[in-house]
């Protein structure tokens, strides 16, 4: 599975978050062998639970399915750049990789705000790459919210 893929997949996840009244992120894990091996979208209103983030979700969930908190070799795929928590949770998890579409300048703390990875005390850093469609990654986030504002 290449990275168009992949973050195909995780943009799918992110409409149907957006269909149950979640911010629509969607997010994807993928081992080294290119199987899927979790994908979801935000799920914090189902839950009940503030860190049900999509990268929260298919982190945990891949952990489980493989019995291990180490997620060495895998790649996650975002619809958005990842919040401090969500770094912090690929930084333990020993993620090889993040492929993300859009950015976040108000929340994100990949390329925003405090450039998780980039900070001395983290002690691993992903390899990071964009791929998917930005723009209406970042259009479907802009409607959600305009739709909640009116």
């Amino acid at each position: 599975m290449d990275d168009e893929q992949a973050i195909a997949l995780a943009a799918a996840e992110a409409q149907a978050a957006a269909l149950r009244g979640e911010v629509p992120v969607g997010a994807v894990l993928v081992s080294a062998a290119g199987e899927v091996l979790a994908q979801s979208g935000n799920r914090i209103l189902e839950k009940k639970d503030p860190t049900a983030h999509a990268e929260m979700e298919v982190i945990r969930a891949a952990a489980t399915a493989l019995g291990n908190e180490r997620l060495i070799g895998t790649t996650l795929y975002v619809t958005l750049e990842p919040c401090t928590m969500c770094a912090g949770a690929v930084a333990m998890a020993r993620i090889a990789r993040v492929v993300f579409a859009a950015e976040d300048p108000k929340g994100g703390a990949v390329l925003h705000g405090p450039r998780f990875f980039e900070q001395p005390t983290c002690h691993h850093r992903p390899e990071i790459a964009r791929a998917g469609d930005a723009a209406a990654s970042g259009e479907l986030l802009k409607a959600f919210f305009k739709a909640r504002r009116t």
